[in-house]
Order: structure tokens, then sequence, then C-alpha cells
């Protein structure tokens, strides 16, 4: 597959990926915590997660390609210039965004009430700054806007 096409499929993704937790953080989440019901949340999860998390795996598939073509995989944390600091900065954004992930999956999710809401609702604001700001990264990586 041509980068062009790795790009393509990338982003596509990552509409997925990025629209689906802005509707989440601006749309779903404040009416579930207003109305203090989990269930709101675990409705629109249950629908987004069966497009949601193969966009995901996609994007992870896809960056990784991305990113090898650019430079070997040795030098991705090495920070030496601007290629190499985009392709560290949205790594370690991925793995920020699997950990709060893991967390959330393991220890919230779980045990979802009206009392711990609030907890999961700010992973979600979390994940979703992380989902925006590694959409910024990529496009800055290929626009060159900062």
């Amino acid at each position: 597959m041509t980068l062009k096409y790795l790009i393509l499929l990338h982003t596509l993704c990552a509409c997925i990926w990025v629209g689906g937790h802005l509707v989440l953080a601006l749309s779903v989440l404040p009416k579930a915590l207003k109305k203090k019901e989990p269930e709101i949340v675990r409705e629109f999860e249950s629908h987004y997660e069966r497009v949601g998390i193969p966009a995901l795996l996609l994007q992870v598939v896809t960056g990784v390609m991305i990113a090898v073509i650019y430079m070997p995989v040795s030098e991705w944390f090495t920070f030496q210039d601007r290629v190499h600091t985009h392709i560290g900065i949205k790594l370690i954004l991925l793995f920020v965004t699997f950990a709060l992930a893991v967390h959330a999956r393991l220890f919230i999710i779980p045990k979802l009430s009206r009392h711990n809401l609030a907890l999961l609702a700010w992973h979600i604001a979390a994940v979703t700054a992380i989902a925006v700001l590694m959409l910024f990264i990529g496009l800055n990586f290929r626009l060159a806007i900062i």
C-alpha cells in the first residue's frame, strides 16, 4: 500500500475516532451527567465501539506503517528534528490513551454507577482532548502548521 493510501485510511479512521469522542464528550456525556444516568453513556458506547474500536486499531496499524516509512523504529523517540518529534509525541499520546482505556475498562466501567460517573467523565474528556491533539499533530506533520 502506498503512502498516500495509508494516509487516507489513517485520516478516515481519525475522523471516526475523534468525531465519535467529540459527540460523546459534547453531547452524550453532558446529558448523562445532568440526569446522573450512566446508562446513557453505556448505550452510546455499545453502538460506537463497533465502529470506533476498529477505526482506532486501523489508525494504530496505519500510523505504525507510516512511521516506518519515514524512519526506523530505533529513531522514533529521538526527538532530533520535527519529524522525529511528531512521531514520538503521537506515540506517547497513544500510550496514554491506551493506559486511560485500560484503567476505565478494568476499574471504572465494571462498577459504573451514578456515583462514579464523574470519574468516567474525566477519562472521556482526557481521551477526547488527546484525540484532538493527535489529530492536530498529524495535520501539523503533513502541513507544517507550526
